[in-house]
């Protein structure tokens, strides 16, 4: 019972950014299920997640396949760039690269 409630509080967005890109783009957002299947996706796909619950709520309010705004750029490259760096330190530790 205490998991199906877990389920149901969870909410997650999904962002695409490459730097041919204007700004990072909503590709996928859900709560719930929905919310489980997008998480259970990237690690699927070894897509880094991070989890940031009042950058959620702010990104869960873009329509999808639009740009996040501008407000947002700077905690969202914030983000990138932790990721991008914890990307390269595990394919360190792989492949010694």
């Amino acid at each position: 019972m205490k998991n199906e409630k877990n389920i149901k509080d969870k909410k997650a967005v999904a962002l695409k950014y490459n730097p041919q890109m204007s700004a990072p783009k909503v590709i996928a957002k859900g709560q719930g299920y929905l919310a489980e299947k997008i998480l259970e996706s990237a690690k699927e796909n070894e897509i880094t997640i991070y989890e940031d619950k009042s950058l959620v709520e702010e990104l869960e309010k873009i329509d999808l396949g639009l740009n996040i705004p501008p407000h947002l750029y700077e905690v969202v490259a914030q983000v990138l760039l932790f990721v991008s760096n914890l990307d390269k330190r595990e394919e360190y530790k792989k492949y010694g690269k």
